[in-house]
């Protein structure tokens, strides 16, 4: 499908490349070119605009590699399809569809936990709830109703290092999301507020700031997580009160930020003001450091949840505030959506308590473990990031691949990860990087299947330059 297309580079700034970049993806904004529409050849765009070849070619391969265009070996460059925001979000993909069509697709794209037992607990759990009193069915839920609950999660998390903890500070939301959104509600209050983020983060920390017309500014990391004097920087230029952080295992690169590390970022942000929005939903082992909310628990928001654990079915997570802001916290969750829904609520308790629960959440590790075993012997020879008790990876690409490249052949070698790009802010810069999510709900085979067709195409770079 080919189109008549004038394009004009005259009354735009900067270098020719990007100024045709910037042209074609203005056109396809403006719908003057439409998905599947194949651009001109390089040398015959580049005779129309008065532009070497090479330049034209320049921007092709930067629109492609972002996905804006496709280049078909031997048939052109096309309009890509268009993906929606909505349609970059992992609850939105329907992934296992993908997987049901095609045996041979593997869907590495969030992780998905084995079943070593949680699955007849639950049952269980819920056939217990199915006999209990009626009058649970038919009322609101309230404030009293949850204390059984609360302190169901204040033992469920009694062994984690987050210092003196009472069922008051925890709120019960759905989810580890819902939770990050709870707190920011409750925290944000000036009319155009800023938050803190890492460079690269879990895009959940973007979509809950979206929602609340908040601005999101990146703060710079190395390999211990964010970088203190950058911190203090971001702060002066923007006067974010809150900075939302994932110290124990970040999203999506695996790192660790040690106690040293965050005493020091913890200095900063006192001197500010600044209140620390903690995300621990991804940590499935044991804390490798006192948590924020341990060293800071004035000023710490902490939020998790069963997902990564037991279960991300039911939507089930805890935040936890400080103890003189519980009852703003728990305001937030009532305004909002009053709270669980007490059967919910109810098998929750129920699940918890179970002695056998922590039993199977150590048993959820052990297996998860085999399978990034698995990944790290297909892919060891490689820059990898790994974690036996994360279950995901970072793969750092070699020479010869980008990461909107990377992922485009591996979803065609049936294989669905996440390029870098999908965690960096939207003005941001991302590394030449992939997460690969762990799937218990494939065999190890054909977990190990999927690893070794990562390899082939990490050892096999394409040559051509796509244009």
């Amino acid at each position: 499908m080919g189109t008549i297309w004038a394009p004009d580079l005259e009354g735009q700034s900067g270098p020719k490349y990007q100024r045709v970049a910037n042209t074609i993806r203005a056109a396809i904004a403006q719908e003057i070119l439409q998905t599947g529409t194949k651009l001109p050849p390089v040398r015959e765009l580049a005779y129309q605009l008065q532009i070497t070849p090479g330049t034209v070619a320049r921007a092709y391969s930067i629109l492609t590699d972002e996905g804006v265009l496709q280049a078909e070996v031997g048939r052109g460059t096309f309009v890509a399809e268009k993906k929606s925001q909505v349609m970059d979000d992992v609850w939105s993909r329907q992934l296992h569809l993908l997987e049901a069509q095609d045996p041979h697709h593997v869907s590495l794209f969030s992780p998905r936990i084995v079943d070593v037992g949680q699955v007849d607990a639950l049952r269980q759990a819920m056939e217990k709830v199915a006999k209990a009193d009626p009058l649970m069915y038919l009322n609101y839920p309230t404030r009293d109703a949850y204390l059984p609950v609360r302190q169901a999660v204040v033992d469920w998390l009694s062994d984690q290092p987050l210092g003196p903890l009472s069922e008051a500070e925890v709120v019960l939301t759905h989810g580890g999301q819902n939770g990050i959104l709870t707190v920011l509600q409750t925290l944000l209050r000036d009319q155009q507020p800023v938050l803190l983020v890492e460079d690269l983060s879990y895009a959940g920390f973007r979509r809950a700031a979206e929602l609340l017309r908040a601005k999101v500014v990146g703060v710079a990391m190395d390999e211990q997580g964010i970088v203190p004097a950058s911190l203090e920087l971001a702060i002066r230029k923007t006067g974010a009160t809150i900075l939302c952080t994932s110290p124990e295992v970040h999203n999506p690169t695996g790192l660790f930020t040690p106690q040293a590390r965050r005493q020091e970022i913890l200095t900063v942000a006192r001197r500010h003001g600044l209140q620390i929005l903690e995300d621990d939903c991804y940590r499935m082992g044991d804390a490798r450091s006192p948590s924020y909310r341990a060293l800071a628990p004035d000023m710490t928001w902490h939020v998790c949840s069963i997902s990564k654990s037991l279960t991300p079915a039911l939507r089930v997570g805890f935040a936890l505030a400080p103890k003189e802001r519980a009852q703003d916290l728990r305001r937030t969750a009532e305004y909002s959506f009053f709270g669980l829904a007490q059967p919910l609520a109810e098998l929750s308790r129920i699940f918890l308590s179970d002695p056998r629960t922590k039993v199977l959440a150590r048993d959820v590790r052990h297996e998860m473990a085999n399978y990034v075993r698995v990944a790290v012997n297909a892919l060891g020879g490689f820059e990898l990031v790994w974690n036996d008790h994360v279950p995901f990876l970072w793969l750092r690409l070699p020479s010869g691949w980008r990461s909107a490249a990377f992922t485009r052949a591996a979803e065609a070698a049936g294989v669905q990860i996440r390029s870098a790009d999908e965690f960096a802010l939207r003005d941001g810069r991302a590394p030449n990087a992939v997460r690969i999510a762990v799937n218990g709900h494939v065999s190890l085979k054909r977990f190990e299947e999927a690893m070794l067709r990562l390899r082939a195409l990490l050892d096999n770079p394409p040559e051509q330059i796509s244009v």
